[in-house]
């Protein structure tokens, strides 16, 4: 499963490292992992969880703690969806990687 810096979240999801940072800090399901040098490494649940963010903040106009709510209330509610959102996130994954090798690909060309 892909893994991502926060550079490359930052390039992905339009979010901005310092929106990023801050978001860890009060959504308690976004949680990215450490690498030995203490590095963000976000997977791909914690970016549809800042997708997600982003379109309820953004879009829809949430509050940040309506946000959080809402994120929660979904959480619980797609537990029970296990085999379609499986599906769903490797899918997704698979069309995140195939797009990082097309901007790999394209940057080498230049």
């Amino acid at each position: 499963m892909a893994q991502f810096s926060i550079g490359e979240m930052e390039e992905l999801t339009g979010v901005k490292q310092t929106v990023l940072r801050y978001w860890e800090s009060v959504i308690p399901i976004l949680l990215p992992k450490r690498d030995i040098g203490g590095h963000r490494v976000y997977s791909q649940r914690d970016m549809e969880i800042v997708l997600r963010l982003k379109y309820l903040i953004y879009t829809k106009r949430f509050t940040l703690e309506g946000a959080k709510k809402q994120l929660l209330a979904e959480s619980t509610h797609y537990q029970s969806k296990g085999d379609i959102l499986v599906a769903l996130h490797d899918l997704r994954a698979q069309l995140i990687d195939l797009y990082l090798l097309i901007r790999k690909h394209t940057k080498e060309q230049k």
